[in-house]
């Protein structure tokens, strides 16, 4: 069976999570600390990807179904008959 991630790409990852434990790896955008260990792994696969190693493809997110969905009326104030 083929391999789904190249060494290179597996390099990456173990790169990144070595900078997570160290306390050095930081978010591209925010350029905030990386503490989760999730987020080290998505970091080395999206620099891997960049660098053209082989890598599946990102997930896409899942959208919900396209329901038409019905606008709330506004409640009517209930009345007390006396």
């Amino acid at each position: 069976m083929a391999r789904k991630y190249s060494k290179g790409s597996a390099k990456k990852v173990e790169r990144a999570m070595k900078k997570r434990k160290k306390g050095t790896l930081r978010s591209g955008r925010s350029g905030k600390k990386v503490t989760s260990r999730k987020q080290a792994i998505a970091i080395g696969l999206s620099e891997a990807r960049r660098e053209g190693k082989k890598v599946p493809a990102k997930k896409s997110k899942k959208r919900k179904a396209a329901k038409s969905r019905k606008t709330k009326s506004p409640k009517k104030k209930k009345t007390r008959k006396t």
